[in-house]
């Protein structure tokens, strides 16, 4: 069975486009949290988002591909272009049945759906739409197959496409399902990752009915504080990360060695609530012990935890129980932080973009902060790395994700043998 590595890294994320712009954010502690600039946010409970500073033509982007996609396509396209050139692949000369794609997304394409709604129903006002006001590519914003379809489109890809949306686990579970691909011997390469763009009133609208974004508007910055005392729940963001993701074997043989192996994947249901999380932990701590368990890693052997770290009080504590269940008192050695702090909550994207934030700290040995951690909740007493990088020798590394409806998930990255890939 050959083990899939990643070659390639494409990123569009709040604080700057690309890896380099991502991790210079994440390595310096700095927050990417603001009042939301989208849309007219008076009313709304919480009126605070991580954006992105994103404009599709200075990404590359014709105006034809910019009317036809909505935003979390856009952002899916460029982070593809980025992967693909990172990785030093020429797609003209690999056969097409081989490469596949796996796209995670929570919410789709919301938002040009929304805005689509709004002018066909003239705000609401109409219960029968006149279809003549309608966009032709419509169709493309209700299918959420169609963000698979623009990435295969970009390399190629004939062998299998998939679309893969379990909430907020999403990014972890697309790329988990690529691993599979590759692992099976489906395909050589995929296009893998995940992208959302929910920063909309129907969004913000919905997380405000149920409390769970952070109403903190007069200070943006420090409004997400997984951990913290004082959290008082996420900040919605926005963003994507895609990564070519090739067997072990086929980079060997054209000679490279790759940033990350996936060791191990793996995902449990809670079946409990739609948002509601069990105290103990179990179904994540039974997640992270299979995804362990198929890297070969022992609890002694991670370095580094990615936490979900929403910055709400059930899901800080819930996940600060299972790591004390599956790590057992490797948990209270190893250090813990949450990249939510600066980036905001992503949805679908944000366990993509994890996996991007650990390939990094792999790359650069060093472990990014949870920022605005200034007073510790008694119940949350491990080592969550405060508002600080710390430089540390990183070898392996668990990242998990939790999400609406009982999804919880886990995934084991180690560092190749050799020099990683530059």
């Amino acid at each position: 069975m050959s083990k899939a590595v990643v070659t390639g890294i494409g990123v569009v994320a709040p604080g700057g486009i690309g890896t380099r712009a991502f991790w210079d954010l994440l390595s310096s502690g700095r927050t990417a949290t603001r009042a939301i600039t989208h849309f007219d946010t008076t009313g709304f409970r919480s009126r605070i988002g991580a954006e992105v500073d994103f404009d599709p033509a200075d990404s590359g982007l014709t105006h034809q591909e910019t009317r036809r996609m909505d935003r979390a396509a856009q952002f899916a396209a460029v982070c593809t272009d980025e992967a693909i050139a990172d990785s030093g692949l020429d797609f003209a000369g690999i056969d097409p049945g081989r490469i596949g794609v796996s796209i995670g997304s929570a919410v789709g394409c919301t938002v040009s759906l929304e805005r689509e709604y709004v002018v066909l129903s003239d705000t609401g006002k109409n219960w029968l739409v006149d279809e003549t006001y309608q966009v032709p590519h419509l169709y493309s914003y209700m299918a959420p197959s169609s963000l698979g379809c623009e990435v295969a489109w970009r390399v190629g890809a004939e062998g299998p496409v998939a679309v893969v949306s379990t909430g907020c686990t999403s990014g972890l579970d697309a790329v988990g399902h690529a691993v599979g691909l590759i692992e099976e011997g489906t395909a050589d390469i995929v296009l893998a990752g995940a992208t959302d763009a929910p920063i909309s009133p129907i969004t913000v609208a919905c997380f405000d009915a149920i409390k769970a974004t952070s109403p903190n508007n007069e200070d943006p910055e420090h409004a997400l504080r997984p951990f913290d005392r004082r959290r008082n729940g996420f900040v919605l963001g926005e963003g994507a990360a895609i990564f070519v993701l090739e067997s072990a074997e086929h980079a060997r043989r054209r000679g490279v060695r790759g940033y990350v192996e996936i060791g191990g994947f793996a995902t449990r249901s809670n079946a409990f609530h739609m948002t509601g999380l069990k105290p103990d932990g179990r179904e994540l701590s039974e997640a992270i012990a299979v995804a362990m368990d198929r890297a070969h890693a022992n609890p002694e052997d991670i370095d580094y935890v990615n936490a979900h770290g929403s910055g709400t009080k059930q899901n800080d504590r819930h996940e600060t129980a299972a790591f004390k269940r599956a790590l057992g008192e490797r948990a209270h050695q190893v250090p813990v932080s949450s990249i939510k702090s600066m980036i905001g909550h992503s949805l679908g994207a944000i366990g993509s973009l994890e996996i991007a934030a650990c390939a990094l700290a792999l790359q650069n040995q060093v472990v990014p902060p949870t920022a605005n951690l200034e007073e510790p909740d008694p119940e949350c007493d491990l080592d969550y790395v405060p508002k600080v990088a710390r430089e540390r020798e990183l070898e392996t590394i668990l990242t998990v994700g939790s999400g609406f409806g009982g999804f919880q998930s886990a995934m084991v990255l180690s560092k190749p043998a050799g020099e990683i890939h530059v």
